[in-house]
């Protein structure tokens, strides 16, 4: 039987972290994630009374977990280091701004059209990385832009890399076929609805308000050029509603962009400058069109690519003692089985995870494509490892704090405050059922694992309380794709994608209020729509 003391030592690591990163003196996340790390470990064994292996292997298993979101921050930076000394985002600038010099345009067409496709196609934090630096680079204040990206990135998420979150995230609950139809439909109704007001929050931190209602017609046309092919589609299919709706609305936006339908004429003058060539424009955004077809090609099912390269049938194996079986599959699929004699483990395919695929690959034929200069590979590589010096620490905390937070199994921490919200609330509980999905991904950085998670606990109050199953899990999911915008890593990850220091705490307090409101959308929606 839990207590109120339990309950309070569960939470009390999540109030000291946010305490510390959003103080008046924040403290870096390189600092405060491992604090928060330590503090967690001596709550599990001096209170919990948890077992001291299981707690360690728990560690054991951060650390090496910390590995996917390391790989995959490096690999941005390289490829953006890459993109920058080959002369590529010097010509889609002057491409953008010749196709039209509208701020509001650069910005709906990269924060929103652009990251809805990536995410789509790849989820794993990569659009964050993939468009903030492009925004940086027309003048958008880095700042400012990482707030923006995180907030964007989070209507497709739920469908983001191919459908993973619904299908994968709730694979374990035994859904029927007719139920995971109606789940992704409401998730999608639920993040339509939510649509119509969150990315104005965020287009607002890079624009004025009379930018914004000038060029209403456009944004509105934009959104919905996304989000209507995401919802038509979700009625059918729980896979391709996010990347349908990124392909579509990204050529429909950049098309409203070319012909100044919805813009301002004043502000969306041509560039006096020659544009660039249109061979030179193809060249220049091969990066960007190369990374999002072998995202494709890798990530949808019915190729064949992915299960080439997730494969984890052992091809060697070796004991490592009590510290666990290791093995590689030919795949290069890296697995650590019954860590220190526990049911913990760690796996990370390396061909799959995106960074050296198609980060590492997309940038050495980059190199070739654009003729780079002697060095460039050397510049890339000594910058994004200098780059990579803050993250380190800071992913490497986090990710020991998340599965340290859930040790215990029904009786872990994360458990603990999400049943507590579940009691608390009573039949007010599907209003507030999105927040328990972004607890889990403020955690993990993944709306997959808030799903895996919480997924679980969402069923069991559905039958317990007489709620609508599917409804329940549709709020579950948005939850954990609005939570994208306050999870630890992905801040941390932007932050170090665009070189920002010690900027995690007050991006954290800036993009909760717009975590808050998406909440209170998916509430409306709930009591008007479902």
């Amino acid at each position: 039987m839990m207590s109120a003391a339990d309950v309070i030592f569960a939470a009390g690591p999540i109030f000291l972290l946010i305490f510390l990163m959003t103080k008046k003196t924040p403290m870096t996340s390189a600092k405060a994630l491992p604090l928060a790390a330590a503090v967690t470990y001596g709550v599990q064994l001096a209170w919990f009374g948890a077992d001291a292996t299981q707690v360690h292997a728990s560690v054991i298993a951060g650390l090496l977990v910390a590995l996917t979101p390391i790989m995959i921050v490096w690999g941005a930076i390289f490829f953006f280091r890459s993109m920058e000394h080959c002369g590529a985002l010097e010509t889609i600038r002057a491409w953008l701004n010749h196709l039209s010099r509208n701020r509001v345009a650069q910005v709906v067409i990269i924060g929103w059209s652009f990251q809805f496709l990536i995410e789509g196609a790849s989820g794993f934090g990569t659009p964050a990385a993939l468009a903030a630096p492009l925004l940086v680079g027309l003048g958008f204040p880095a700042l400012r832009v990482a707030m923006a990206c995180l907030i964007l990135n989070s209507v497709p998420v739920s469908f983001g890399a191919v459908g993973t979150p619904t299908w994968f995230g709730f694979g374990q609950l035994g859904l029927s076929a007719a139920e995971f139809s109606a789940l992704a439909w409401k998730t999608a109704l639920v993040h339509s609805t939510a649509a119509c007001v969150v990315p104005v929050l965020a287009f607002r931190l890079l624009l004025t308000w009379q930018e914004i209602r000038s060029n209403a017609l456009f944004i509105a046309l934009a959104i919905c050029a996304s989000v209507l092919p995401m919802l038509l589609l979700a009625r059918f299919d729980d896979e391709f509603p996010a990347v349908a709706g990124g392909l579509v609305g990204l050529i429909l936006t950049v098309w409203l962009a070319r012909y100044q339908i919805g813009l301002t004429h004043e502000d969306g003058a041509a560039s006096a400058e020659a544009a660039p060539a249109t061979r030179d424009v193809i060249k220049a955004l091969f990066p960007l069109w190369g990374t999002v077809l072998v995202l494709l090609i890798t990530r949808i099912p019915q190729l064949g690519l992915r299960d080439l390269l997730t494969a984890s049938e052992p091809a060697w194996t070796a004991s490592l003692g009590h510290l666990g079986s290791f093995s590689i599959s030919s795949s290069l699929v890296l697995n650590l089985r019954g860590i220190l004699g526990t049911e913990e483990g760690w796996t990370h395919a390396v061909l799959y995870v995106p960074s050296l695929i198609p980060f590492v690959l997309i940038s050495a034929v980059t190199w070739r494509v654009l003729a780079a200069p002697a060095g460039t590979a050397g510049k890339a590589w000594r910058e994004s490892a200098a780059r990579m010096r803050h993250p380190l620490p800071a992913l490497l905390g986090a990710l020991v704090f998340v599965r340290l937070m859930m040790v215990g199994g029904e009786s872990s921490p994360v458990m603990l405050i999400g049943s507590t919200l579940a009691e608390a609330t009573g039949t007010w509980w599907p209003y507030l059922a999105s927040y328990l999905g972004a607890l889990g991904s403020f955690f993990a950085g993944s709306c997959t694992i808030s799903n895996l998670t919480f997924g679980p606990i969402q069923d069991a109050i559905a039958a317990q309380r007489g709620f609508d199953r599917t409804t329940l899990l549709a709020l579950q999911s948005v939850g954990g794709a609005m939570g994208n915008m306050v999870a630890i890593h992905n801040i941390v990850a932007v932050c170090s994608v665009l070189g920002l220091q010690n900027a995690e705490g007050a991006i954290l307090r800036k993009t909760v209020t717009p975590m808050l409101i998406y909440g209170l959308m998916a509430a409306l929606a709930v009591a008007l729509l479902l």
